[in-house]
């Protein structure tokens, strides 16, 4: 078997990817892509023709957007089920992964993490009105985010899903910022979750660290 994942270290999205592949306890190759750097191999953009990543490469089968790889890795391969059977359960991890793309990415990866973790530690300049507009941004995620949780130890019941790999890793992110760790102490549900998921071996093992951070 040949399962390639082509993604960009310090990316968020292929480190869901990533869980996923742990959570699942499937081995892989992994190819880096820098998005940022342009030009975009040829190569790459043969596979991926937005030039994003993750890709994944299955035996040939060639698949990209994040949300579609870790449904087809759960549905493909052996291991733990990330999905729930429920309907209801299935609508809310579908749920809470649309609400997390279509609001939280920006405010928690691009505006508090690069400027408040990511862009420190790589010496580049960084914005501190670009974190007090995530913050705030983040505040109305994270709020709607604790509504929607589930009380039993996970967001969608009693098992992981994707759903918690999916803010897990934009989570882990935000919480890199002090900012954004006091943030999420103020939703005790969320934080209680992710107190129990940041401690499983997927994380440890998928974590990018900070540019210039053993």
């Amino acid at each position: 078997m040949s399962l390639i994942l082509h993604g960009y270290h310090y990316s968020v999205y292929n480190r869901i990817a990533r869980l996923a592949l742990a959570e699942k306890g499937v081995g892989h190759q992994r190819v880096e892509i820098d998005p940022f750097a342009l030009p975009v191999p040829q190569t790459y953009l043969d596979l991926h023709p937005f030039g994003r990543v993750p890709t994944l490469v299955h035996d040939g089968f060639v698949l990209y957007e994040t949300g579609a790889i870790t449904r087809y890795l759960d549905r493909a391969f052996a291991g733990p089920t990330l999905q729930p059977a429920a309907p209801r359960a299935w609508a809310r991890m579908d749920q809470i992964i649309s609400v997390v793309d279509s609001y939280g990415y920006w405010p928690m990866v691009r505006q508090v993490f690069s400027h408040g973790a990511f862009r420190p530690a790589a010496g580049r300049p960084a914005d501190p009105g670009e974190v007090q507009a995530g913050l705030a941004g983040s505040a109305k995620v994270l709020a709607a985010l604790e509504a929607l949780a589930a009380p039993d130890g996970f967001l969608v019941g009693d098992k992981l899903s994707l759903a918690d790999l999916h803010l897990g890793a934009m989570v882990a992110y935000l919480t890199l910022a002090p900012e954004g760790a006091a943030l999420l102490r103020q939703r005790p549900r969320l934080a209680s979750w992710w107190k129990r998921v940041s401690s499983r071996p997927s994380f440890a093992a998928t974590d990018p660290g900070l540019p210039g951070k053993a």
